[in-house]
């Protein structure tokens, strides 16, 4: 994955733009007048939100910006433009009189959100003032719609249809309208409660994509993005799908993060990148805006660093179909897969070796995970120690491991049939013939490999020794 040259792109977001209003301070008493915390309040910072928010991260990555949003005549607005017009984009404001401009007030203490408190009244914009604003545009590569549902776009699919006629990309943040309103554009990039508002519920991945595709068939849309907070984003196309897991990394704020990987998606599509790599840049970025507070922008050099040239995109945690798909890929690249399994209810030295030793044996590593219900019959009262997620986190935390899914039996053959590793290794004093799953994977034409475990390294030992401290 390459970062490509941001600056050779130009993007134009029309959507609803709103001020980010925090207000930061101590907390260390509790109000006489009701039983609520006083805040100090002892700073206050402004924040472009919104469709400015998706604006300014097409800027800050270092393309031409511009933007076309609705305002009120007021403070807040002047407030907004300053921010924008300082960042170097280009704002076409509908400025409205008797409607104030949307502005979130966040209280904040010790980084922790306290309460907000929202400004906002629906603008009721005609559609053609939003196409005479994008003509006054000139020289953009795609466009953006983000719609926050506030007013802005009563019509959508005619704003839709006058860029597609430009023969410019059009890629969509949606919300809660019918996704009928969207038809025509290129990329709807939907969360997952938004897309089941729009496609219904769904028990299983497939039915998922199926509806996908259907409504995108009906609406003449390319692709959706469907982004799932820790679960990472799926890209779905008629022919195909993708799963990139989320970033592993402490979550600290999500505010903001749809508008950053609808801005990364756009610019990296205007810049030459195909669409799976702009998601996959996209899902970068999205790792790095949740681990800062508050809604905020990632920088062309920001993503570079955080971007190591020789790491797949896709590594990190995923469902078993989510990874029949990326193992399925992987081999048709000509990479050699390897599996293991185990309970790591605490990793140790033991561990890390081992895996290490493992990813040796081929070129991308799965390990499966026992689900809680299977440790607690196999290893007896009181564990796991550490619950499922934890225990997926920290080894997709490690470098040598590509994939980490979960099973829920107590051996995971279910997994090797469908996956069909070319090693299947094991850790420990076991022969080739107990290794479980052996005979399945030299049946697939796999082989099978014991490998040695660091002595005096083991969990239960670990376990015990702490019980008795």
């Amino acid at each position: 994955m390459k970062i490509p040259r941001f600056d050779s792109a130009h993007i134009l977001t029309i959507g609803d733009a709103m001020l980010d209003r925090y207000w930061h301070g101590e907390t260390k008493r509790v109000s006489a007048e009701a039983p609520i915390p006083v805040i100090d309040v002892s700073e206050t910072e402004d924040r472009p939100g919104g469709a400015a928010n998706v604006a300014l991260n097409v800027a800050t990555l270092g393309a031409t910006s511009s933007l076309i949003a609705a305002t009120g005549v007021d403070e807040m607005s002047v407030i907004l433009r300053v921010k924008l017009e300082a960042s170097g984009i280009d704002c076409g404001f509908i400025e409205v009189s008797d409607v104030p401009t949307i502005t979130k007030v966040r209280l904040v203490s010790r980084n922790q959100q306290m309460l907000r408190a929202d400004f906002e009244q629906k603008f009721d914009i005609n559609p053609e003032q939003l196409i005479e604003l994008a003509k006054s545009k000139s020289g953009y590569d795609s466009v953006i719609i983000s719609d926050y549902d506030k007013g802005l776009f009563s019509d959508p699919k005619r704003v839709i249809q006058y860029a597609v006629a430009q023969k410019k990309p059009v890629l969509v943040d949606p919300k809660f309208k019918p996704f009928d309103e969207y038809a025509g554009s290129t990329v709807i990039k939907p969360n997952t409660l938004e897309l089941e508002h729009a496609i219904g519920q769904w028990s299983s991945e497939a039915e998922m994509l199926k509806k996908c595709r259907e409504l995108m068939a009906r609406i003449g849309v390319e692709a959706m993005l469907v982004t799932r907070a820790s679960a990472g984003m799926t890209l779905v196309q008629q022919q195909e799908e993708s799963h990139f897991p989320a970033r592993t990394r402490e979550v600290y704020d999500t505010s903001g993060a749809g508008d950053t990987v609808i801005a990364v998606l756009a610019t990296a599509l205007a810049s030459g990148q195909t669409l799976k790599d702009s998601v996959a840049l996209a899902n970068v970025a999205a790792g790095i805006v949740v681990s800062h507070f508050g809604v905020t922008s990632v920088s062309g050099p920001e993503l570079k660093a955080e971007i190591d040239l020789n790491e797949p995109a896709d590594r990190g945690k995923m469902s078993a179909e989510q990874l029949a798909v990326a193992v399925s890929v992987a081999k048709s690249r000509g990479k050699k897969i390897v599996f293991t399994n185990g309970c790591f209810d605490i990793l140790h030295a033991g561990h890390v070796d081992y895996l290490s030793e493992a990813k040796r044996e081929g070129d991308r590593l799965i390990v499966a995970v026992n689900s809680d219900e299977s440790v607690n019959r196999l290893k007896g009262e009181g564990r796991p120690i550490n619950p499922l997620d934890r225990r997926m986190t920290m080894l997709a935390g490690l470098s040598c491991v590509d994939w980490v899914v979960s099973f829920d039996g107590d051996t995971p053959e279910e997994l090797l049939h469908r996956l069909t590793p070319d090693v299947l290794v094991k850790g420990g004093d076991y022969s080739i013939d107990q290794v479980v799953g052996a005979d399945i994977v030299r049946a697939a034409g796999g082989e099978v490999k014991v490998l040695s475990l660091v002595d005096d390294c083991s969990t239960s030992a670990l376990v015990e020794k702490i019980r008795n401290l």
